[in-house]
């Protein structure tokens, strides 16, 4: 059955959600991450991990087509049958479920550190969710286009950064280029391959939303090369100016930030990246909770995904208390165990039901 909403957002309002959704955040840990791998040559990880991201892109728009008005949660019975199809249902439920308890605890340890060291966890994350649960409750229409607002103030405060960390910039930094071979490159993609290129999976939900669905691709590529590029400069600056110390450090391009604030004529820029992190993370876990709302409505056949927001954000803010005790489980968990995690879920999933599909409509026209 096709979803019956009134709800719909544009080619541009997808695009800038699908830009916010994988490199608000991760623009201030993803150098880190790449480089206490790949060494110096942490940029050039860049580039291979973006073809999980790609791979995922394609097989949600081509399923999307195939099944026009319905989401992953409901086309995936089709294709897998019913019972298959509702367990794969219950795996998103818990999936987006702890994926908004992760990033909760993450905003919340990411302004104790920075902030407000003395501040109780649980006033982060309330503070958060509430916040989240009413954009929920006012609809995606509504957070596409308060997001519409956010990311242009987003890239007016990184872009400021990147244009002065080239004058920081070293390009010594990045030798000897390959100087271990192609193999600590590759390894050094898999982080941000399994754990944030592949973050297009939200097109699974939203695109159902689309006023044009025949755009969707093309937004979608638009958007995922956009935050590809701003990532590889940002990973690509951070070694030029950090060297590998950037491996080091858990929030690598705060570091920058703070560096130049110190080199440089302007002073406490990590306010910039206090504000760039809190509208990102706000439109992540707003997406997130609705992607959540929509599985569980459309699982059980509740008429109205609205009816569920507020038990959910309750749950969600136990669950973010509960999922970590510390930022270092935090980090090992974002760093180890969440890219294959990751990649098995936004990437292998769509990719196995579209081959499972292809294969079934092949079978069934030989048989015509």
């Amino acid at each position: 059955m096709k979803m019956q909403t009134t709800e719909k957002i544009t080619g541009n309002q997808l695009g800038l959600l699908i830009f916010t959704f994988i490199g608000s955040t991760i623009v201030l840990t993803i150098p880190g991450w790449t480089v206490m791998i790949a060494k110096q040559n942490g940029w050039i990880s860049v580039i291979p991990s973006t073809v999980t991201g790609l791979l995922t892109l394609w097989a949600l728009t081509t399923l999307a087509n195939r099944y026009p008005g319905l989401t992953i949660t409901q086309y995936g019975s089709k294709i897998i049958g019913k019972w298959l199809g509702k367990c794969l249902g219950f795996y998103y439920i818990y999936f987006w479920f702890h994926s908004i308890s992760v990033l909760t605890i993450q905003h919340t340890f990411f302004i104790k550190t920075l902030l407000l060291p003395k501040s109780p966890t649980i006033v982060g994350s309330l503070s958060l969710l509430i916040l989240c649960g009413i954009a929920v409750i006012a609809g995606i229409e509504v957070i596409g286009r308060c997001n519409e607002f956010l990311t242009p103030l987003i890239l007016v405060a990184l872009i400021p950064i990147l244009i002065l960390a080239i004058g920081e910039a070293d390009p010594v930094r990045l030798k000897p280029v390959l100087g271990e071979g192609i193999l600590p490159v590759l390894q050094g993609a898999v982080i941000p391959a399994g754990a944030f290129m592949n973050q297009v999976f939200i097109l699974g939900w939203l695109l159902p939303y689309l006023t044009q669905p025949k755009k969707a691709r093309k937004v979608s590529l638009i958007a995922f090369f956009s935050i590809s590029i701003l990532i590889f400069i940002i990973v690509l600056l951070t070694i030029m100016v950090l060297g590998t110390l950037t491996g080091k450090l858990t929030y690598s391009f705060l570091s920058l930030m703070q560096y130049i604030g110190i080199e440089g004529s302007f002073e406490r820029l990590e306010a910039i990246a206090v504000a760039v992190w809190v509208m990102g993370n706000f439109v992540k876990v707003c997406v997130s909770l609705f992607i959540l709302c929509l599985c569980i409505s459309q699982l059980f056949g509740i008429r109205n995904y609205r009816d569920i927001v507020a038990p959910l954000t309750l749950l969600s803010i136990i669950g973010s208390a509960c999922v970590f005790k510390s930022g270092a489980e935090l980090q090992a968990y974002l760093a180890f165990i969440y890219p294959s995690v990751g990649f098995i879920t936004q990437s292998l999933i769509p990719l196995s039901l579209l081959m499972i599909d292809t294969i079934k409509r092949k079978a069934d026209n030989s048989l015509l």
